[in-house]
């Protein structure tokens, strides 16, 4: 009888064990550190209860001082059948994502997991698959999807108040150290997976379809000791509609993070815009030579909260997720023909696609601001910290 029960419960899920979502942490480096642990602790529906890593010092410090139980890597198995969690948050580097996303996925967990989704479109399909099988919630971390500022730049858009939107442009970068571990592991870790997603992501969200053409420049100008080609990105992509967006990304230069919508009527310029721990803020222009314009800033907000309060509200509700596996796998496979432009030195073409769902206003969450640890303080930083004082990790 309760083998029949358990089935049932994974055909639909695993249904809430309370009026709080329960999540396994897996991954413990800085982005969960200094941004998702002290977010979630703001949150009135989420409480973490799991902390799963390779690394004994994190483990160790991390479960006393949040009160979690704690796995290795190698006890991933083991951690799933205790039944200790109802989520994981995903936070491990791109490439081992399938492998935990997958098994969590089958056995009916809810997956909340970190973009970029996955190294291939066919890792991010054997995520959906396994979705599809279980019935569990899939989610990637796209936190502006929830965040009130640049969910009100995309209604304005939308509403057209800038006229056609037909120009996206955004620059998202930082300097790197020569010992980050994202400068030693080629393309995977480099800056286009892991900075690409926020301008890829945004054009495709303000246009609300998607590229049909990609063409990328690479650059390699600063460190002789990082283990890849390029440190520096400039894309183009064409959209239908004859639209354009352009941007570049990069670990070679101070840390700047905008975006630009230019329309038939007006133009929106958003900066700072990515980062997790500064207030979004907007600057608008209209006329002719741009004179008039206004400037908005808004709270500061915490937005890994935010995505997370979201994510429980869906599971809690058994509604579907807006950026679900589709929308993680749509910017994957940008990510993928922008590797193949660089290394054919031409444009690439991609087959045209139709994503139905997009971000809403109702996803809107405003979770005030956690607290989160000095750089000094994240434990086992020492080989990630940047050279300057910069966000190390915009995810």
């Amino acid at each position: 009888m309760d083998k029949i029960k358990d089935a049932v419960n994974n055909l639909i899920g695993r249904k809430p064990s309370g009026p709080k979502i329960r999540y396994a942490v897996v991954g413990a480096g800085s982005i969960a550190q200094s941004a998702f642990m002290p977010g979630i602790l703001e949150t009135s529906n989420s409480v973490m209860t799991v902390l799963c890593s390779d690394d004994a010092e994190k483990r160790d410090q991390l479960a006393k001082q949040y009160n979690l139980k704690s796995y290795s890597y190698d006890q991933f198995d083991q951690m799933l059948d205790a039944n200790e969690c109802d989520a994981l948050y995903i936070a491990t580097p791109n490439f081992l994502h399938v492998k935990h996303v997958v098994p969590a996925l089958e056995k009916g967990y809810h997956v909340l997991c970190e973009k970029l989704m996955g190294c291939s479109e066919e890792e991010c399909e054997a995520m959906i698959a396994a979705q599809k099988k279980s019935g569990a919630k899939l989610m990637i971390a796209y936190r502006l999807h929830c965040d009130p500022g640049n969910l009100e730049v995309l209604e304005r858009v939308r509403k057209g108040d800038f006229g056609e939107a037909r120009v996206f442009t955004s620059m998202h970068t930082q300097y790197l150290r020569e010992d980050n571990h994202r400068g030693l592991n080629g393309f995977d870790s480099g800056p286009v997976p892991d900075m690409g997603p926020y301008p890829i992501n945004g054009s495709r969200t303000m246009f609300g379809s998607e590229p049909i053409e990609v063409q990328a420049m690479g650059f390699k100008h600063s460190h002789p000791d990082l283990k890849m080609e390029y440190d520096t990105v400039s894309v183009h992509m064409r959209f239908p509609e004859e639209r354009v967006a352009s941007f570049v990304v990069g670990f070679a230069t101070v840390l700047t993070t905008y975006y630009r919508i230019v329309g038939t009527k007006g133009e929106i310029i958003v900066d700072p815009s990515y980062n997790f721990d500064k207030a979004v803020s907007y600057t608008t222009r209209f006329g002719e030579g741009g004179e008039e314009e206004k400037t908005k800033n808004f709270p500061k907000v915490d937005q890994f909260g935010g995505e997370t309060e979201y994510f429980s509200d869906c599971i809690l509700k058994n509604v579907e997720p807006e950026p679900n596996g589709e929308e993680g796998l749509m910017d994957v496979r940008v990510v993928y023909a922008i590797k193949k432009s660089l290394e054919t030195g031409k444009p690439v073409k991609l087959e045209p696609r139709n994503r139905i769902r997009h971000a809403q206003m109702d996803q809107l969450r405003s979770v005030s601001f956690g607290k989160p640890p000095k750089q000094k303080d994240v434990i086992g930083r020492d080989s990630e910290k940047p050279a300057v004082d910069a966000t190390p990790d915009t995810r």
